[in-house]
């Protein structure tokens, strides 16, 4: 587990902690609050535990060692951490060439399903005139506006449409009606809303909505973990959320 003893690693602790066939055999962190039921180390490179597959909660600015950790032993990684520059996020794909790497922008299982629904919506839909538009409210702490996750549901129904979309984000400038080649993307912050996400397809006299409300931070934790038990033994190769889905 790296990032084990942030607040993220604990939940994902917690969660394999219940369960009979996971088990976390070493931590990677910084900080070791001595806590954990498990050997915690600074540095993966000073890891020498053997594992099947590594969850990832930390930070950016471990990734370089997390990588070449995962590449020597051979061990899958799931990547929960956000925020990496387009240059690092090269390197991740680079060492999926070597070994299997997982990587999703929300690991919320609901999530990445509702972006399976979008796409198959938009193709209906959109072709008979329906409006898209997409509403995300989270805590008043929240930096980014719109949510890493707003988008990644505006992508899903653009690539359902091969790119005919462009997004809106600000229609307080704009003097003019709604086009019809465009998704409407508005942020609302406020008090302690862990996560909403709310997609609109308006035609004439109906709507359509697709709603998902986190009420926990925990749903991450859980979607990692099913990550990580569905990436344990795969090939190498880039594999998302979508992968983990899949019936069957």
């Amino acid at each position: 587990m790296s990032g084990c003893c942030g607040h993220m690693g604990q939940v994902v602790t917690e969660i394999v902690g219940s369960r009979e066939d996971m088990e976390i055999v070493a931590g990677f962190d910084v900080y070791d609050s001595g806590r954990m039921p498990y050997p915690v180390y600074a540095s993966p490179a000073d890891c020498d535990v053997e594992a099947d597959v590594v969850i990832d909660f930390s930070s950016v600015k471990a990734l370089d060692g997390l990588l070449a950790y995962c590449v020597e032993k051979q061990v899958p990684a799931v990547l929960c951490t956000t925020g990496y520059t387009q240059e690092q996020l090269d390197q991740i794909t680079a060492a999926s060439e070597k070994v299997a790497i997982l990587k999703s922008a929300n690991m919320s299982l609901g999530i990445n399903l509702l972006q399976a629904l979008l796409k198959e919506a938009a193709k209906v839909l959109a072709p008979a005139g329906f409006d898209i538009e997409i509403v995300e409210k989270h805590h008043n702490r929240k930096l980014d506006a719109p949510s890493g996750t707003a988008i990644a549901l505006a992508d899903s129904i653009n690539e359902a449409m091969d790119g005919a979309y462009e997004y809106t984000y600000d229609r307080s400038r704009q003097k003019k009606s709604r086009d019809k080649s465009e998704i409407g993307i508005s942020a609302v912050r406020g008090g302690t809303i862990v996560g909403e996400h709310e997609v609109l397809f308006a035609g004439l006299d109906e709507v359509i909505e697709f709603k998902h409300t986190a009420y926990s931070r925990s749903i991450f934790a859980k979607g990692a973990v099913q990550a990580a038990a569905f990436l344990s033994g795969k090939p190498a190769g880039y594999y998302g959320m979508d992968d983990v889905i899949q019936p069957g």
